[in-house]
């Protein structure tokens, strides 16, 4: 029986890495364009990190993460996310003493157990960004403008940004108080998912992607009509700002998102290009989790955004990622001595920046040229037995097929000429 990759896991292969290696380069490019400095956090934390952080109440802790106990004896979970253990950086590394808003970016592996889908993996890649510090929604719209800013810059338009107000604890304690009110006499009818959602996060009800219990409670009563002035007041404000940056966006009270972290500001960027599954970004405000992992106060707002579907939309999109170019020389060498001097010249253009590669596998001369098509080479050098008595190579534009005779003495100064 052969070994295969974990279900729900895949590979990136050398003929599709160049897209992560170009969607990452230009995530880091529009973070920093923004301030955002990158910040790496461990692969796996202390299992009690997402219980307080991401809340008992989730899906994903309940039944998503992939917890262990180490040879110590101690509960440890691959990341589910990238927020908490980058508030859990935040605290333990004391950086809400350094000059604040502490804005930071993150590209980062990330693991839940759950159905693979299009799109969606156990084993997946998120790109983030959490700004802490500041309960401005100038924040709140700033995060939003970097991930539509990256979005316009690989050239996918067709997106609706949805935004909502989840309120703060005070206010929406009262309207849980409103909400099991409503729910109350239709739990009977919900699916026994929402059924145990009633006492711990009667809001993530609303979330429920069941047709029977969306049809059930089709006229729920929202959050967003019982925010309190401060709540409302913010909400205002981050709708201002996403106008004065030409942001256009869509009131959806629907929104709750799936972590029990969020307060005031939640939103989603959605995408109808992948199926059902369509949200490609999602975020908010958290601004009681910090204190709630054990640092003072302080607010946060940021957004986790999915890599394998980021890249799913841009097939559906059909937008094409520039392919890296070829090996700007490859050496071909015929005979025992020639070959040793193709591995003394390779190593020398390598140290000097350019990109070459010779034949490994013993090819005739012929077929080394086909190699060198196939590795999109700008130039073949050809090194013989007489080439050598003459202190000359053959060099061959692949493109033209025009092939000259150069020195080898100064063939790095002419081979750097040419490549300008």
């Amino acid at each position: 029986m052969s070994i295969q990759a974990p279900r729900g896991t895949r590979d990136v292969l050398p003929s599709e890495a160049y897209k992560w290696n170009y969607v990452e380069s230009l995530f880091r490019e529009i973070c920093e364009k923004f301030g955002y400095k990158e910040i790496r956090t461990p692969i796996f934390e202390h299992t009690e990190l997402f219980h307080r952080g991401v809340g008992e109440t989730t899906d994903i802790v309940q039944k998503e993460m992939y917890s262990f106990k180490d040879n110590g004896g101690r509960e440890i979970t691959l990341k589910p996310e990238g927020t908490a253990p980058v508030v859990r950086s935040f605290i333990e590394n004391k950086l809400y003493a350094e000059p604040q808003p502490m804005k930071l970016f993150y590209i980062t592996p990330c693991f839940r157990y759950e159905r693979p889908q299009s799109g969606r993996l156990r084993a997946f890649h998120q790109f983030g960004v959490e700004a802490f510090g500041t309960s401005s929604p100038s924040v709140d719209a700033e995060v939003i403008g970097i991930a539509m800013a990256f979005y316009r810059k690989l050239g996918i338009t067709n997106l609706e940004l949805r935004i909502n107000s989840v309120g703060c604890p005070e206010c929406r304690n009262k309207y849980n108080e409103k909400l099991k009110e409503y729910l109350r006499g239709k739990l009977d009818k919900l699916c026994k998912t929402c059924q145990d959602r009633f006492d711990r996060n009667p809001m993530r009800i609303i979330d429920c992607k069941t047709d029977s219990c969306k049809e059930e409670i089709k006229d729920v009563p929202y959050m967003l009509d019982h925010i309190c002035e401060e709540c409302k007041t913010d909400f205002e404000g981050l709708k201002e700002n996403l106008t004065l940056m030409e942001i256009a966006y869509t009131v959806d009270p629907t929104i709750v998102r799936g972590l029990d972290y969020y307060t005031k500001t939640a939103f989603e960027i959605v995408s109808r290009e992948i199926g059902a599954q369509g949200t490609v970004c999602g975020g908010g405000r958290y601004d009681g989790l910090i204190g709630c992992l054990g640092g003072p106060a302080t607010p946060g707002v940021g957004f986790g955004m999915g890599i394998e579907r980021l890249l799913l939309t841009l097939q559906n999109n059909q937008i094409e990622i520039p392919k890296p170019s070829g090996l700007d020389i490859f050496i071909a060498a015929i005979g025992e001595r020639p070959s040793k001097e193709a591995v003394r010249l390779l190593h020398k253009l390598r140290l000097e920046g350019i990109s070459a590669d010779k034949d490994h596998m013993n090819r005739s001369l012929k077929a080394q040229f086909k190699y060198a098509d196939k590795q999109q080479a700008a130039y073949t050098v050809v090194i013989g037995d007489d080439e050598l008595e003459k202190d000359i190579v053959q060099l061959k534009n692949m493109d033209s097929g025009n092939q000259e005779e150069i020195k080898l003495s100064n063939i790095i100064q002419e081979l750097k000429n040419r490549l300008k």
